[in-house]
């Protein structure tokens, strides 16, 4: 297998990463044909994957959006993965030019390419790090140099928190940067469930079977464990709902069937 330039030399290219599989439901181009064999698999049971990462993407921008609409122009990515159109920097200096944004990602493909997108970009940045390492992340060189963890930020886990296993207690880390965070900041969170894939449950489980044998569980949560991270929060208007149903900017029953599945919301920390 050849190795494509982009690919840092570390990185073992014969291994699926959940990052290349998303870049690849996205239309991306970083991506290996490991990642595209492991993505094509899933697709065998749950064809309308790439509309739910649509999905995910569109209702992160209406989020950013939003957040800049409430005051915070400061913006943490963590699980951010490998840099498409409309990324979350675009979004948040588009509405506001002094918005600073960090990427975080354990992935060296995606902080790889974080870098070399974000090359001679303001106020925009990446680390590698590891969302069940909040202090780590938090006083690392980059978030000191662009966030100030006294005022307000809009903190970012959109389909990440479903490939921590309960037994990593991601509710752990997520109350850990919550209590780090200044009052007023947000919590922007997308979730995989069963809840709303329009396929019986057997043959969703199909596609969770996928990562499963590569090492990357996906944890299918319920509504109300979903819920549970936003423990502290005052949820935004209208709750814990279906991506397409959270403050939509087109008619959500114009939005394919797979766009409805799991759960996205936004929460206030008080």
């Amino acid at each position: 297998m050849q190795r494509p330039a982009w690919a840092p030399r570390s990185i073992d290219i014969s291994v699926p990463s959940v990052s290349r599989i998303y870049d690849y439901y996205l239309g991306g181009s970083h991506n290996f044909e490991v990642d595209r064999e492991a993505a094509r698999k899933a697709m065998e049971f749950m064809p309308g994957l790439p509309k739910i990462m649509q999905a995910n993407r569109a209702f992160m921008r209406r989020a950013v959006r939003y957040a800049v609409d409430e005051g915070i122009t400061q913006f943490l990515d963590i699980g951010s993965g490998i840099p498409t159109f409309g990324n979350v920097h675009e979004v948040a200096q588009a509405a506001d030019p002094g918005a600073r944004v960090v990427y975080v990602d354990h992935d060296p493909v995606a902080v790889a390419h974080s870098q070399a997108v974000l090359a001679g970009t303001e106020g925009a940045d990446v680390v590698a790090g590891d969302l069940l390492k909040p202090r780590e992340i938090l006083a690392s060189p980059e978030v000191e140099g662009l966030i100030d963890l006294n005022r307000p930020v809009a903190l970012l886990l959109v389909a990440i928190l479903h490939f921590v296993e309960d037994a990593d207690d991601p509710y752990r880390a997520v109350a850990e940067l919550r209590d780090a965070l200044a009052p007023g900041s947000l919590l922007v969170v997308t979730h995989a469930s069963y809840e709303g894939v329009p396929l019986p449950q057997e043959r969703a489980e199909g596609a969770v079977d996928v990562y499963r044998n590569i090492r990357n569980p996906l944890i299918m949560r319920s509504r109300e464990q979903v819920a549970r991270f936003f423990e502290g929060y005052d949820m935004v208007e209208p709750g814990l709902v279906p991506m397409p149903n959270w403050r939509p900017d087109t008619a959500p029953e114009d939005e394919d069937p797979y766009a409805f599945s799991g759960f996205a919301g936004v929460g206030h920390a008080a």
